[in-house]
């Protein structure tokens, strides 16, 4: 593995750019925003509460007096919440430089969003899928733009079933299957998004990245578990704080190294921890036919037609 170190540092000057990070209010949404403002972007911190945006939105400005960070609120259990924000934000910008594709849910009891969707595949997946698609008209005139999908070692586990994709009546659920189909998802959905920019000669990039091992406050679900303390005490060396876990998702959307299909993870043992860096993703993520197929069944459930 690469001992590369990169660091906030080693950012590129943002001014003029014009960000979105969806699920921006906490955990590695936070720290992105926060990276992002701080070198002179202009971000858009989405969050399901407006309220809870606002917060964060005064935390990150206490140690970056000047920073530019507009709160819209974004629901993505909700197409219509994403319908909406996509045209609010179309009507107020002409350019989108990074899609932050970061918010997430993470081994919850089974549940349906609001269109009756898993909730987790529903959000994780099926909601940034349609808010990219909605966008992509903007990503299209925008030369050098990147849409940036936030993935999980728990990709590795995933199995993608197109007869039972989001687990019909909690049929065959479990948390970690869910979860991990849905972070299987988002690779697929980067490779196959990556591809039809090339294949359209469009001047943007689709890219993934995962955080590793992090803290955050994203395993809420698993912390009244009777194993949750014990286990999570032998396994906090083998952690890190959600700033460091960022690291991936934020150098994969502004460092000029990085190129179309590229995937950044922590660069330690098992990618739990450490720099980011380039890692691989399993043979899986790479299957053609099932990103293909993910991407038909997308496009009927979200009811979003991707125009190349």
């Amino acid at each position: 593995m690469s001992k590369e170190k990169w660091r906030l540092e080693n950012m590129p000057d943002l001014t003029g750019k014009v960000i979105i990070v969806t699920g921006g209010n906490s955990g590695l949404g936070f720290e992105s925003v926060k990276a992002f403002a701080g070198k002179g972007a202009e971000v858009i911190l989405t969050s399901r509460s407006t309220e809870k945006g606002e917060a964060a939105k005064l935390e990150i400005l206490k140690n970056t007096p000047g920073g530019k960070i507009t709160v819209m609120e974004l629901d993505l259990m909700d197409f219509a919440s994403i319908k909406k924000f996509a045209n609010s934000f179309k009507e107020k910008y002409d350019k989108l430089d990074v899609l932050l594709n970061n918010a997430g849910i993470m081994t919850t009891p089974y549940f349906l969003t609001k269109d009756g969707l898993e909730a987790q595949n529903g959000t994780n997946h099926f909601g940034h899928f349609a808010l990219t698609g909605q966008l992509l008209d903007l990503i299209k005139k925008t030369p050098g733009s990147r849409v940036v999908n936030v993935s999980s070692n728990a990709h590795k586990y995933g199995k993608m079933d197109f007869g039972n994709l989001l687990f019909e009546n909690g049929n065959g659920y479990t948390p970690m299957k869910s979860y991990s189909r849905s972070k299987l998802a988002n690779l697929l959905f980067t490779y196959e998004l990556q591809r039809a920019f090339m294949a359209n000669d469009i001047e943007s990039i689709a890219v993934a990245a995962h955080p590793g091992a992090s803290r955050t406050n994203l395993g809420r679900f698993l912390e009244n578990k009777w194993w949750f303390k014990p286990v999570f005490s032998l396994m906090v060396p083998f952690t890190q704080d959600q700033a460091q876990g960022a690291l991936p998702q934020i150098r994969t959307a502004v460092d000029p190294k990085v190129k179309g299909g590229d995937y950044y993870g922590p660069s330690g043992f098992g990618e739990m921890k450490g720099d980011p860096v380039l890692v691989k993703s399993n043979e899986a993520s790479h299957h053609r036919a099932d990103a293909w197929k993910l991407w038909e069944e997308s496009e009927k459930l979200t009811g979003i037609n991707y125009n190349f």
